[in-house]
């Protein structure tokens, strides 16, 4: 009996120190908790949280729209003034509903198609149409074609000019000026004839030739006024960068004294911060520089048709990234290109600074130095 009350006593003691003792282990976790919280909120502080995956632009053309995508038509031949820029004459999926009478122009209905991809494409794609010109000829044109490639390349391009003429940031010749305003007038007869969508962003390389030739093309146009000719002067979509004296920008002051109303990309130096007298852009370089300057004009604006106007190197380098078929460009003309782009997970191509060459100088060469009038 005495065992049977000693027992019953001893239950009834851990009974009541059970209590306890959970509020003794809460109280001894609570520490570990306090620690993890101050843990995870410092790991934030400095950035340690879950970043979300990477993702890059991938660039690609969709072919079957203008002839300059068909391998079979001749770069050196062709002319976007008399084949209505290229667009092939055919129908699109949006016919039906965009056209159901058949009265609109193909330029229209190429409008209308290219909507519709938009419209039916997913929030990581999208499609633009890039207007994409070279500048009219300038006198560093001029002074290649006379002394030829070699000479231009190892002397004549390492120089400020020549005895009669002088190609520092080159300026547009009389010829030159003539190719921009033949295009001046195509785009008139495109937008009365043909009622072609015209640019509702333009963006110019820095240097003269192309500011000159953007003005002498699209001054004067009867555009919506919703859509202004206003470039944005864009460093990066400039020409092969280093040793060409003609490819090394003016000032940003002599750039605004020119062209006042134009606007200047933020961050644009007053000095020309890329050009180096000694070293080169490679292609692979050049082809990181524009794949940067795409990603910024895909990036910042929902528009569809844009307008670059730009050289023939940073052109061609354009069609590279969008997986274009080479396609070379004479003094004034202009290829239209339909783009895809679509966010993608992964790193992407290479963002680091390509590589560059040292040039190759030679002594003045025994042509001489003096150019034709």
């Amino acid at each position: 009996m005495a065992r049977a009350s000693q027992h019953s006593l001893q239950q009834d003691f851990i009974a009541r120190r059970r209590p306890h003792l959970r509020i003794c282990s809460i109280n001894r976790f609570v520490p570990f908790l306090f620690l993890a919280t101050v843990i995870v909120a410092f790991m934030v502080m400095m950035g340690e949280s879950p970043q979300p995956a990477p993702e890059y632009i991938k660039y690609s053309t969709v072919t079957g729209y203008f002839q300059q995508d068909d391998h079979n038509t001749d770069d050196k031949k062709f002319d976007y003034t008399i084949s209505n820029f290229g667009l092939i004459d055919r129908s699109y999926d949006s016919d039906p509903h965009a056209d159901p009478d058949g009265t609109k122009t193909q330029w229209e209905r190429f409008e209308h198609e290219v909507a519709r991809l938009n419209r039916e494409s997913g929030s990581k794609t999208q499609y633009k149409v890039l207007y994409m010109g070279r500048h009219g000829e300038g006198y560093h044109n001029v002074a290649e074609a006379f002394y030829g490639s070699r000479d231009w390349d190892c002397y004549w391009s390492l120089q400020d000019g020549n005895e009669t003429s002088t190609w520092v940031d080159a300026r547009l010749t009389p010829i030159g000026i003539a190719q921009a305003q033949k295009a001046n007038a195509f785009w008139h007869l495109m937008i009365t004839i043909q009622k072609i969508p015209t640019p509702e962003l333009y963006y110019t390389s820095p240097l003269m030739r192309c500011l000159a030739t953007a003005e002498h093309t699209f001054s004067g146009l009867k555009l919506p006024e919703h859509k202004p000719f206003k470039p944005l002067i864009k460093e990066l979509i400039r020409e092969a960068i280093g040793a060409h004296t003609c490819d090394m920008r003016s000032t940003k002051t002599e750039i605004q004294k020119a062209y006042p109303d134009w606007p200047i990309e933020p961050g644009f130096a007053e000095e020309d911060p890329l050009w180096d007298p000694e070293l080169r852009e490679t292609n692979e370089a050049m082809d990181i520089r524009l794949r940067e300057a795409l990603d910024g004009i895909f990036s910042s604006n929902e528009k569809t048709f844009i307008s670059i106007s730009s050289h023939s190197g940073a052109i061609g380098s354009i069609l590279r990234v969008l997986e274009h078929r080479n396609f070379s460009l004479g003094t004034g003309q202009v290829i239209p290109v339909l783009v895809k782009a679509e966010r993608v997970s992964g790193e992407g191509p290479s963002r680091e600074k390509g590589p560059y060459t040292t040039i190759s100088r030679c002594p003045m060469p025994t042509a001489t130095s003096t150019l034709p009038n």
